[in-house]
């Protein structure tokens, strides 16, 4: 069966308990809903990163969209995820720029497209081994406590961003409070998709709260919507050339590190929830978002990686069809030719945002415990113990290790920490002597 060709399945399947599997598919006119809903998911995230980046979100939303497609059309169909903006690259591409986060374009943008596309061909060529050699080796390198620590880095580091950016007095720092409290709030008492949804809910109602405060009451920087109004409808987002810098595509290729730690664990988990094997697809999973990623960075969007939002859409829906997919990268790829839509999204309060990533960099953080949690890391065994204790504060601390005139640091420097102690400390305990009786 072709990669084009799904089974029509009925939406009784679903009332009765049951699951559309990847090679199925509901009408299509439901189908179409569905790829709205993921669009809905990923959108929160997927514009967020490249805010922080002083990336064109525009530009980020229509390489999501080409960048499933690329992911779908690799793994011949096989694979249902949807490639979004990878907030892993945040912190290296703001030190090899030079950028602070959310102060407007980044100035020095080609030098982080040079290092973004280096990490694509480098994630590129890993899938081609995983896909001749298997994925025993990158299992046995990046354990679960190795994985969960580097994943938990990635929000840890970011912590400041909000923090130190994105509040410039007192009135901002209390919306970014009203911010994650809206999200709080929608997470706990919502059901549904509303409660699927909880970072764009949230940030619609404390943009809410945020234009009544400023517009209506004259606290604050008001809200201006006079760039959305004069936006066109459609347009050609902005196209960046890369640069190929050493020092930039140094800090920025180990990112390639934790894009397969993700990828890793996103198929493991629709694996589980499908009930299907997808394990042969892996080395086609990686190739496919590294192939998307360079194309992105080609163009002058972000390095993407597949997406846990869209994972708890399926996980929610019991609908794991690839033509959801497809339908979903449709839909972005025409959202990011309107820059009437790129103009709404840099009208988002700058606070509001910043209360967003508080709740975005914090679930990141969770999410590394969380693998350690469901894999029963062992945190008695004093092995596991100092990897993560070590690799949390290289990563949050932003511990930086300079060889001439390259630096290492913060995600980079824990990345590689993690698994260099991890292996270091598993070969000196098989050849530790046993104990005398």
């Amino acid at each position: 069966m072709g990669m084009f060709s799904w089974t029509g399945r009925s939406p009784a399947v679903l009332r009765d308990g049951g699951v559309i599997a990847p090679d199925e598919r509901l009408p299509w006119g439901q189908t179409g809903l569905m790829g709205v809903q993921h669009v809905i998911a990923m959108f929160g995230s997927t514009v967020l990163a490249p805010i922080l980046m002083g990336f064109d979100p525009n530009l980020a939303v229509l390489m999501s969209g080409i960048g499933t497609l690329v992911f779908f059309l690799i793994t011949g169909g096989k694979v249902p995820s949807y490639l979004g903006s990878s907030f892993a690259f945040i912190g290296v591409v703001n030190v090899a720029t030079g950028y602070v986060a959310s102060q407007g374009a980044n100035p020095n943008i080609g030098l982080a497209l040079g290092g973004i596309i280096a990490c694509g061909l480098v994630y590129t060529l890993v899938g081609v081994l995983v896909h001749v050699a298997g994925t025993g080796w990158i299992e046995r390198l990046m354990p679960p406590v190795v994985t969960g620590a580097v994943v938990a880095v990635i929000g840890l580091n970011l912590a400041s961003i909000p923090i130190r950016n994105m509040a410039a007095g007192n009135f901002d720092a209390w919306m970014q409070a009203v911010t994650f409290l809206c999200v709080a709030l929608v997470a706990v008492f919502t059901r549904g998709m509303v409660q699927r949804l909880l970072i764009l809910v949230g940030l619609v109602l404390a943009s809410l709260v945020y234009a009544t405060l400023t517009n209506g009451l004259g606290l604050g920087k008001p809200v201006d919507m006079s760039a959305v109004m004069a936006a066109p409808w459609f347009g050609l987002p902005s196209l960046h050339a890369p640069v190929f810098d050493t020092r930039a595509v140094t800090l920025i290729v180990p990112v390639v590190i934790i894009l397969v730690a993700e990828n890793l664990g996103h198929i493991k988990a629709v694996t589980a929830m499908t009930g299907r094997n997808l394990d042969r697809y892996m080395g086609r999973a990686f190739i496919g978002d590294g192939v998307a990623t360079m194309i992105s960075g080609a163009a002058g969007g972000t390095g993407v990686t597949t997406y846990a939002e869209n994972i708890g859409v399926m996980a929610a829906t019991r609908i794991y069809s690839t033509a959801v997919f497809v339908c979903a990268a449709v839909i972005a790829i025409l959202l990011g030719f309107s820059p009437k839509f790129g103009a709404l999204i840099q009208a988002i309060p700058l606070p509001v945002m910043g209360g967003v990533s508080i709740v975005v960099f914090g679930l990141i953080a969770v999410a590394g415990a969380r693998i350690w949690v469901d894999n029963r890391v062992d945190f008695s065994d004093t092995k596991n113990l100092i990897v993560a204790a070590i690799t949390l504060i290289l990563g949050t601390g932003e511990f930086t290790l300079k060889f001439g005139e390259f630096a290492l640091g913060g995600i980079g420097t824990a990345t590689f920490g993690a698994i260099l102690l991890h292996a270091l400390l598993s070969r000196a305990r098989a050849e530790r002597p046993p104990p005398r009786a």
